[in-house]
């Protein structure tokens, strides 16, 4: 849905949308085929070779990474602005019955990564004919990376690999499910949060229930820690920064009358502040010390660093709303809020300036899905809008 009077009329904004029109039968073919083969973190194999052919066909250089995931380059000369796409996708059952629902049972692309990956593409194509062209006055990289969806992410070893070398800018989206297709949703600052991993094993001796006295209660013990540790933490760190630990999992003894000598719980805590995040590492592990304590047992915390919060820096974000102007009219661009949700975007920003957008997927007026559910649809349309404004944003950022 392309705006008629915009500036999308101008001839870099037409070329983009011709190319991008010209390709969309493509570009959707390739959407289906990854959402119907989707592989996980560090596996993306087949995925990394259906996007290097896809882009090597159109001009671009690649270069493989030593695991998966790939880097291509176009244009020999002048600044360098850079896309990234993430390729892998989750453990979790594709509940829809589309005619590309996932041959592979137990893994989804439920979070709209196949989206990302094919958008990026037809950017590429569409990037590779303003350069044909003449109209691309400088150069351009793409990161396809791997394991975004686990800790520590694929983006740590595409900055140890060099990926960002020479690059002075870089955009990325993300799938938005409550957003209608159509719009993109975009912020200036932070616009995702900050996440880390915990794990918290409880050891003691054991028993019998009917004598919790002569035990190490260990299963009250990790009641405690569940309850107690998130509101502690929310008293210790600026409650500005919106501090959250959510427990996604608990599991300790086998039978109801025996106290069970380990046990453990995990989960996520995530916060809005930079600040904050650096503070939680340290502070964690003595909170939940002095949580269990009293009740003799030991505690082993396994506090894995995740992600930065991602912050969109303003030249970036506005390079984003014009480039959204052109492709959709004046209400394409919309004000997002910052979200809890981590993403490892985030470690890029903090070597080069950048932005990343929400990409609007639902159908207006149909329902709202949420991410990392089986039954994500999308409206595919976003693939398409997502390539036209990210192209026109690498241009107008290489003027």
């Amino acid at each position: 849905m392309p705006a008629d009077n915009s500036t999308s009329s101008s001839p870099l904004g037409s070329l983009v949308a011709a190319t991008v029109a010209a390709h969309e039968t493509e570009l959707l073919t390739l959407r289906r085929d990854l959402h119907a083969h989707p592989e996980l973190s560090w596996q993306e194999t087949r995925t990394t070779d259906l996007v290097a052919r896809c882009v090597e066909r159109a001009g671009w250089r690649v270069t493989r990474l030593p695991r998966t995931g790939l880097l291509a380059d176009l244009g020999d000369s002048g600044p360098m602005v850079a896309l990234r796409a993430d390729l892998d996708a989750l453990p979790v059952p594709d509940l829809t019955d589309d005619p590309w629902t996932s041959t592979v049972d137990g893994v989804a692309h439920a979070c709209g990564h196949d989206v990302h990956t094919s958008g990026v593409v037809g950017a590429a194509l569409a990037l590779a004919q303003v350069h044909r062209a003449g109209l691309l006055p400088g150069r351009v990289r793409l990161l396809f990376q791997p394991a975004e969806e686990v800790m520590p992410g694929g983006a740590l070893s595409l900055l140890e690999f060099g990926a960002l070398d020479g690059v002075d800018r870089l955009f990325g989206m993300h799938c938005d499910p409550s957003l209608d297709v159509g719009h993109v949703g975009l912020r200036e600052g932070p616009i995702t949060g900050a996440a880390d991993h915990l794990k918290v094993t409880l050891s003691g001796s054991g028993g019998h229930t009917s004598r919790p006295h002569l035990t190490e209660d260990l299963t009250f013990a990790l009641g405690k820690v569940v309850t107690e540790l998130p509101a502690i933490l929310s008293r210790r760190l600026d409650p500005r920064a919106g501090v959250s630990v959510v427990w996604g999992v608990l599991r300790a003894g086998a039978a109801h009358n025996v106290v069970p000598s380990t046990g453990w719980i995990g989960g996520t805590v995530r916060m809005l502040d930079a600040i904050a995040w650096s503070e939680a590492e340290k502070l964690v592990p003595l909170l939940i010390g002095q949580i269990v304590e009293p009740y003799g047992v030991h505690a082993q915390v396994e506090y894995q660093r995740g992600v930065p919060p991602v912050v969109n820096d303003s030249r970036s974000t506005t390079l984003l709303a014009e480039a959204a102007t052109a492709v959709l009219g004046a209400e394409g661009p919309v004000v997002t809020q910052q979200s809890l949700g981590g993403e490892d975007f985030g470690w890029y920003l903090d070597h080069v300036p950048g932005a990343m957008m929400r990409l609007g997927t639902r159908t207006p007026g149909g329902p709202t899905y949420d991410l990392h559910q089986g039954n994500l649809r999308i409206d595919e349309r976003a693939v398409s809008i997502g390539a036209m404004v990210l192209a026109n944003a690498v241009a107008a950022a290489l003027a």
